[in-house]
Order: structure tokens, then sequence, then C-alpha cells
């Protein structure tokens, strides 16, 4: 578990303290938005409104009247439109409104969706031309598009109408096209431009019927544009706080049979929905999809009527995403393996690897969760024969896009956003790519200033942890993006249990703080990695949520990070540098010699522990944690310092030989020849003179 650096805001509580009573919210809901900033009544409206009259008009978009104008003639002449859509979550549910809008019209509409394993990502000239022999005579791309200048060259040539809509970064020149609906484009006047690729098509929509019809269409289509908004990752705040809090309610009682069939399967039907069961639940059911070369699957359960065939694709997305699972965990078992001898943290700014015959499907995921392990850019790129495709993920601070650009000669195809992108490189060009990223990485004043930072709201009271104050926090969703689930802190709390769940995958501890027992879960970290023991004094920073069991609720805590309380850092500072003192040489007083001593018990269990949990002989762990998992098991009193005077004893006889890589150590266990008297040690003999000086 990797340890962060904690930036606790903290509020002013005669601020909260005015706020609640002008605005009625709950003691915790106020304080997360002074520490915010949000610190006034007119703020803290502004910040909560989510209406549909936040929603900005859709004409304000460039080329949007260009846009309106052809599909408005194109549905008149009944000439057949196809929707050029994509294989993510935001491109199907894309895709799926617009789809629906356009038949509903009345236009012979067609979709398409590009193989993510055959095909690739964006507008491809086979596409086009297989479209126009079956006699469409417009295109309109979503979530797709911007890049795509020689694939609109070709369009225009075979005689094929193209409108472009997408949300990904431009590039200096943008496609030749009838139009090119982005929010991100230069010189736009559009207020907001974090819309997703759904956001933008929905705009689309909106201008198609008029701006004074937006809370019927949102109605409609917000549940589609909720869950393609959050699952790519999009800021909820302004428009798409709004479309998503919209869209979250008409989710729970959709009467879509796609929809409510894949909550179903997933086991959330009747549950109240949050942006983390889109995150986390229904949004990784979709994905599967696309990443397996079935992104039409998801696409046809959500433009289903059919209940019956509704709930065999949901099945079928779940089996997918299944299968994707084992195929993600294959691959990052093996990147793991790999970056212990091709990852450098001194020369890296980012992670760059390739592999032959990896899934294509699955590897931007594993992107994602290397970056987020490592708190470093990551890109994966799998190979096949001389062609390499990749996928990228980034972190807080760095734009990827910009990073990709820069090495833009040796790459093929690329696209993308800050925090995400995906390429097509030759294998002879994959060693100067990652050469010339870290180059860019490198030279980027500040950063990383925010790797490795966990925001804290404030540190909470043991007192405040209650069901009213968790449902209070009810007020302040959608989170995500802009404006993350509340993460509180407390100080000195005791473990009193750890049990791991899942198959040691997760770890469930009860705490105890202020008198207050609570049960908070560590996810995606297993006991073997745990840094931690029973009966530990630790400071702990976690989100709230409910958990109900038998018509009975309760609160619990999702711990984001744990850390020992400063009082345990110290000393285990100052028993580090005890022993470091002595091992070189230096002089130590007779009470500090006295602690140091390791008793015959501490030596026999020092090593019982190392020889029980050593892998084929080595076991790596950081001492702070072993002397305590000892301590624990064998009951006997022991310090840092002993520890290491231990450890120094055994490789004095050969024993067990011992090497510090960073902040862990690496414990080698040697083959005894003969029995040994190690207490004839001259370390314990020279400790033993310091004790009696």
């Amino acid at each position: 578990m990797k340890q962060k650096k904690w930036i606790v805001s903290g509020f002013d509580r005669d601020k909260a303290e005015a706020l609640q009573k002008a605005t009625g919210l709950s003691d915790l809901a106020v304080s997360v938005l002074c520490a915010r900033g949000i610190d006034s009544p007119q703020r803290a409206a502004d910040f909560l409104d989510s209406s549909p009259d936040v929603l900005h008009d859709p004409c304000l978009l460039q080329d949007m009247d260009k846009a309106v104008a052809e599909i408005r003639r194109s549905i008149e002449s009944g000439e057949k439109i196809a929707v050029y859509g994509d294989y993510d979550v935001d491109g199907v549910t894309a895709t799926c409104i617009l789809v629906k809008y356009l038949r509903n019209k009345g236009a012979p509409c067609r979709y398409y969706i590009p193989d993510r394993l055959s095909e690739g990502y964006g507008l491809n000239t086979e596409a086009l031309r297989s479209l126009k022999q079956e006699g469409v005579d417009l295109v309109i791309t979503v979530d797709s598009g911007i890049t795509a200048k020689e694939e609109a060259e070709y369009a225009k040539k075979i005689g094929l109408k193209l409108i472009i809509t997408d949300h990904h970064e431009c590039r200096e020149s943008l496609p030749d096209a009838l139009a090119v609906i982005n929010p991100r484009r230069d010189g736009s006047v559009y207020p907001f431009r974090e819309l997703a690729g759904v956001g933008v098509a929905f705009k689309l929509i909106t201008a198609l019927e008029g701006a004074e019809k937006t809370k019927r269409l949102l109605k409609e289509y917000g549940e589609f544009v909720a869950v393609g908004t959050i699952a790519d990752v999009m800021p909820l705040c302004s428009e798409n706080r709004a479309i998503v809090k919209a869209g979250l309610e008409s989710l729970e009682n959709t009467k879509n049979p796609g929809l409510r069939m894949l909550m179903k399967q997933a086991g959330i039907e009747g549950k109240r929905l949050t942006s983390n069961s889109v995150s986390f639940i229904l949004a990784p059911r979709i994905n599967a999809a696309g990443r397996l070369g079935r992104a039409e699957s998801a696409l046809k359960l959500f433009l289903t009527a059919d209940y019956a065939e509704a709930e065999q694709l949901a099945a079928e997305l779940c089996e997918l995403n299944r299968s994707r699972q084992t195929a993600e965990n294959q691959i990052l078992d093996e990147i793991l393996l790999r970056l212990k001898t091709e990852f450098n943290p001194g020369r890296d700014h980012v992670i760059v690897l390739w592999g032959e015959n990896w899934h294509n499907g699955v590897i931007g995921i594993v992107s994602s969760r290397i970056a987020d392990r490592f708190g470093l850019p990551t890109v994966l790129i799998s190979l096949d024969g001389d062609t390499g495709k990749g996928s990228g993920r980034s972190v807080s601070g760095f734009n990827l896009f910009e990073g990709l650009e820069t090495c833009s000669d040796f790459l093929e195809k690329y696209g993308g956003h800050e925090l995400a992108v995906g390429l097509t490189i030759n294998k002879k060009n994959l060693e100067a790519f990652r050469a010339g990223l870290n180059e860019y990485a490198a030279g980027v004043s500040g950063l990383y200033d925010n790797i490795d930072r966990l925001n804290i709201d404030f540190e909470a009271r043991p007192e405040e942890l209650t069901v009213k104050n968790a449902k209070g926090l009810y007020a302040l969703e959608p989170y995500g993006m802009g404006n993350q689930q509340p993460v509180f802190s407390l100080s000195n709390v005791l473990i009193d249990e750890i049990m791991p769940i899942s198959f040691e995958k997760h770890l469930k501890m009860t705490v105890e703080c202020g008198g207050q027992m609570f049960c908070s879960f560590l996810f995606g970290t297993g006991s073997s990695n745990c840094r931690f023991v029973e009966g530990d004094r630790v400071d702990i920073a976690f989100s709230l949520e409910l958990n109900s069991y038998r018509n009975k609720e309760n609160v619990q805590l999702i711990l984001k990070d744990v850390k020992r309380t400063r009082l345990e850092e110290e000393n285990d500072i100052k028993q580090l540098e005890l022993y470091s003192c002595f091992l070189a040489g230096g002089r130590i007083n007779a009470e500090d010699a006295d602690r140091m001593m390791p008793s015959r018990e501490n030596l026999v269990a020092v090593y019982r522990h190392v020889k029980t949990n050593a892998r084929d002989g080595v076991l790596v762990t950081d001492p702070e944690t072993l002397y305590r998992k000892i301590r624990r098991e064998s009951k006997l009193i022991m310090e840092l310092s002993q520890l290491m005077l231990c450890l120094e004893v055994f490789r004095e006889f050969h024993i067990l030989d011992y090497s510090k890589e960073n902040e862990s150590l690496r414990i080698l266990i040697n083959r005894l020849e003969q029995k040994v008297d190690i207490f004839g040690s001259k370390i314990l003999l020279r400790l033993k003179q310091s004790k009696e000086a």
C-alpha cells in the first residue's frame, strides 16, 4: 500500500455554523462546502444548483447551426443517415441517444461502431466506403472524428456528407466536414468545455428540437447521458452536474429494458444509485463488450424494446465482463513482474511498456491500474507483428495528449485527451517514443506536484460520523471529477481487528476512536501487503458510506489511506537512528544499549517469522511492519532497533543476509552447514559493553 502526502484543507467552524443555519444542510455537508471554499449561502446555492436551467444554449457551439440545417434537410429528404460511434461507454451511449432520436423522427438511420480489435478507434476509410456502398448519404460521428483529417477528405471524395461531433482535444487544423461540433475548439464561445461525447450528442438533439424543450429531452435521454458522462470521468460540475443528477434520478426508475435488465444482472436493481454505482458496476459491464470486440451487443441492449432479449444481452455483458477481468489480471501480473526489473524511479518519469499480443481491449484499464499504483502516467502497447496499438492513462497534472503531440513523429495515429489516449505505432519506433515521452515529462516544471497527494476535507470528530450526517452528504452528490466524494481523517485510531475478505484481495478492519467502534474497509490490499497489525495506533483517511443490513443502517468507513501516528513514526525514526549510530561505531548510553539488547526469545521469534513467511528463501517487507508483526505474534516486547540488531547478528553468522531496497528489506535465508553460538556475537558483546559502561 503506497503512502500518500495528506493535504488537509480544514475549515472555519463559525462560517460553517452560519452556513448551516442559512441552508439547513447537515453539519458534515456544510463543513465540506466550507473546506472547499464554498462558504456563503450564495456560493452554496450556485454550487448545488443542478436544475436544467443551468444548461447552456446548444447553438453557442460552433457549427451547430450548420449541423442542424443539414440534418433537418436530410430527414425531410428521406436520406439514409449513419451514426458513427465508438466502443466505450461514452461512445455507445452517444450512439444510442442519437439513433433513438433520429429514428423517432422517421429518419432511415443505422449505426456503425468500429471493432476495437480489428479496426481500432475512430473513423476509417474502409468503414466509410462500406457505408457509401450501402446507400448512406450522411454520416454523423459521436465521440470521435476530431483528428480524422484524411478520413474526412476521403468521405468528401466519395460523395459522403460528414458531420463530426466530438469532445476530444483538437489539433491545429480541423477535418474538412460540413460541421465540426466540439466545445474544445479554438475560439469557442461555449461556456463549458468539459462535456462528454454523449453530452455533445445530447446538445445536438436539443438544438434540433429547440432549447426550450431541454427539460423534456433530459427526462427522455438523461439516464444515458449521465452514464456516459460518469464513465468517461468528466468533471461533475456545471452542466455535467445537472445532467448527471437528473439522469441518475431517471435511472433508478428507468423504463429502458436494457438498463433495467443490466441493473438486475449486476445486483443493483431497486437500490439507491450514485455515480459510484455507474463507475464501478454498470460501466465496466458496458465497456467489457467493446473491449472484447462486442460493442454492438451493448448498443443492441439499449435499443431493444423486448425485455427477454434485454435480459439475454445483459447476461452476455456480465459474462464478457468476467472474461475481461481474467485477461486484465493476467496482463497486470506480467507487467508488475517486469516492472521490478525494468522500472527505475530515478530515471522514468512515465511508464511505457510493450508486449506481444496483449489484449488490445483491456490494456487501457491495466494502464489505469498501473498509473494509480505508481502515481505515473502509463502507456501500454500491444504488439502484433510490427504494429503496436497502445492505450495510455495519466495522472493529475500531466496532459498525456500534449505529450503524444510532442512525440507525433514516432506515431502513426493517436488521439484522446488530457487523461486518456490511444495510439498506433511501428515496432521500430518504440524505444524512441519511450525516450521522447520521458524527455517531455522531465522538462515540464512542477509536473508531479499533485502526484501521491491525498486531498482531505478536514479532520472529523468521531461523534460526527452518524447515519444522519452521512445521509446529509447526499446533498453534495453526484460525486466525480471536479466534485470528489468527501474525504475525512481521524487521528490516533486503534486497530482492533483485521480480517481478510474476498480471497485476500481486501481487508475489513474494526477500528476504535473516541470510544466508538467503526467497521472499515481497505480495498485492493490483502493481508500480505498490509503494513499494520492489530493493536496498532494509526491515523486514517476515509470516505463515509451507509450499510443496510436487516433493515438497520450503520456507518462504514472506506479507507483511502492509513498511516502510523506521528508518535509512532517518531519513535521508529529514533530507533533507526540509534541502531545506525551503534552500527557505525558511535557511542550510546547504557539505557539505550539496554533497550536495544535482544533477548534469546527475540532472536528466536525473528528467525521463526522470517523462515515461516519467506517465499523461496526470501522475505521482502519493510522493517517497521516486520517488527510489529513479530511483536504481535510472539507477544514479546520489541523495538525496531532490536529487530535490526537481530538481523545483524544473524548476518554475522551467515544465518540470514539482508539488503535494503528503497524502504524495504530483502531478507535471504542461508543454508547452515553447522551449528553456531550466536551469543558469541561480536556485535552483542560490544552492545553489552555499552550497557555496562
